[in-house]
Formats: structure tokens, sequence, C-alpha cells
């Protein structure tokens, strides 16, 4: 009896391992490729499969989403002669597993070798400072080289990105300096045109500031100038109409003397002829006026006969 267990044991196993090759579960966005015999049968898609046991075999299973590779940074000389490091980072999907498998033995050392070549024949038609600004140009040219090389390896290159372009140190210190040049040169300029657009304003409000100062002063002499004239006009429409005689005006122009001759500046002022006769009416009307006819202690006047007054003073207590 313990053979027959033993045989049917072995049966049960056999079995169970042939179910388990029969039924294949592929994940979803996977493919797997199937042999018969060393040859290619079918390509199964994600689900539950059903493959001849011990007769098909599973080859390769591949992932069909997209996938990121970066590939080391690679020396590439440029048009100038320059020595440049380029990392760069692939973005591909595989799109048919079957040729994936098939048409090329490794297709990421494939698109690592592809990528390096391109970029060698790009950038050695470009100089340092193109190659550093012309990153998108260098995107969409290598992206085309390498969508056209792996259309037949089954794979589509979706998006290239060069992650850094790193120039030789040598230059990299020149490019600092050049570049903190520039800035300094940017802001003394900025400085100088702020000065000069402040002296500018300054001159300006000092220009508008004399002018409206000048016109205030003109303004102010001009009404200054009025308001004499018209004092001057009153006080002579106010003498003509009270007929002021020529005393009246001696005396008025005695009293005006004092401020004609005010000022340090008035070294010379002229006197009109007419003071002379002013002032003798002047002097007649006071010698006419004698404070001390009134008093009784006045002196008397005799004729010595020399036709000459003799005036007596009063004895001093």
């Amino acid at each position: 009896m313990q053979p027959i267990i033993i045989v049917l044991i072995i049966l049960v196993v056999l079995v169970f391992i042939a179910l388990i090759k029969t039924i294949q579960v592929i994940p979803q966005a996977s493919a797997a490729i199937v042999e018969r015999f060393g040859r290619y049968t079918r390509t199964l898609n994600a689900g539950l499969n059903i493959v001849v046991p011990f007769i098909d075999s599973i080859r390769n299973r591949i992932d069909l989403r997209e996938q990121v590779v970066p590939f080391p940074p690679q020396p590439v000389i440029t048009q100038d002669n320059l020595v440049v490091n380029i990392d760069t980072v692939i973005y591909y999907q595989v799109t048919d597993a079957r040729a994936a498998t098939y048409e090329v033995a490794s297709y990421i050392q494939a698109i690592e070798q592809l990528t390096v070549t391109t970029l060698r024949n790009i950038i050695g038609g470009m100089d340092l400072e193109r190659t550093l600004t012309s990153r998108e140009e260098i995107n969409a040219a290598l992206r085309g080289v390498l969508d056209e090389a792996t259309g037949k390896w089954g794979i589509r290159v979706n998006r290239v990105e060069l992650k850094a372009i790193e120039p030789p140190t040598s230059i990299q210190d020149s490019m600092e300096k050049q570049m903190r040049a520039d800035r300094d040169k940017r802001a003394a300029i900025l400085t100088a045109e702020g000065i000069r657009q402040s002296q500018i304003l300054t001159a300006e409000g000092e220009k508008q500031s004399a002018i409206l100062r000048a016109e205030g002063e003109a303004k102010a002499a001009a009404l200054r100038a009025e308001g004499e004239a018209q004092a001057i006009r009153t006080v002579f429409e106010s003498i003509h109409a009270g007929d002021a005689d020529q005393k009246l005006l001696a005396y008025q122009y005695l009293q005006m003397l004092p401020k004609i001759a005010e000022g340090d500046a008035n070294k010379l002022w002229i006197v009109p002829s007419e003071i002379g006769d002013a002032l003798k009416g002047l002097s007649g009307a006071m010698g006419n006026f004698n404070p001390m006819a009134g008093m009784g202690g006045g002196s008397a006047k005799a004729d010595n006969g020399s036709g000459t007054e003799r005036r007596e003073q009063p004895p001093i207590d």
C-alpha cells in the first residue's frame, strides 16, 4: 500500500504544478511573452490566462507603464573645444512587448548609448554659450532622434530632459566673474541714472521755486507801488480839496524830511528849490507869533539913538 500512496502523492503534486503552470495571472499595465519550445507564440495581456503546462513557457514579463531612466554624466565636446558633462533623463514607454523582447537585447542599454552618441552630435555643433541657453532645442532634437530609432524596438520616447550641464571649473569661474561684472555695471548705471534724475528733479524744483518767488516779489512790489500811489493820490486829493496854503505845505515837508533821510543808502538827497520860499513863509508866520508878548515881566524897548532895539532881561532871582 505504501508505494501506491507515494505514487498518488506524486500525481497530486504534478497535477498541482500543472494547474499552477496552466493558470497565469498578468497584472494590469503588464504583458508576458509566451514561447512554445523556444519559439514565440503569443503575448499575454492583463488578466487570467491559460497556457499549456510543460509546453508553453513565460519568456519575459514587461511593464507597460512609462519609465524614467537617469543616465550618468557624459563628457561632451562643444564646437569651441570645451568639455562639458551632461546629465540626461529619459522618459520612455514600451508599446510592443514582442519587439522590445526580440528586436534588441537590452533596450535600456541601447537607449543610453544612443542618447550619448546623439548628444555628442548635437552639442558638437554648438558653442558653450548656445549649449547653456538652448536646452529646449537640445531636448527636442534628442527626443526626435531617439523616438525614431527606438520605434522599431517597440519603445516610445515621451520626453528627454537635460538635468545638468556642467562646464569646466575654470570656465565657471570666468563666467561668474563676467556675470558679477555685468551686475556691478548695471548697478552703477542704475545708481548714476538715479542721481541724474534726482539732480534734474531738484533743479526743476529750484527753478519753479525761484520763478514762483520772483512772481510773488513782483506782485508784492506792484501791490506796494500801487498802494503808495493810491496813498499819494489820496493825500494830494485831500490837500487839493482842503485848499492848503504854502505854510501848511512847508510844515508837511519838514515833517517828511526825516523819513527821506532814513536808511544807510541815502547818502545824497535833493532838496527842491521851492523849499526856500516855503521856509521863508514859515519863518514869517512864526515871527508874527511871539510867545513872550503876554508876560508881565517882559522887556521894554528903548531907542539909544543908533536905531537898534535893545531888550532887557528880567532880573534873575
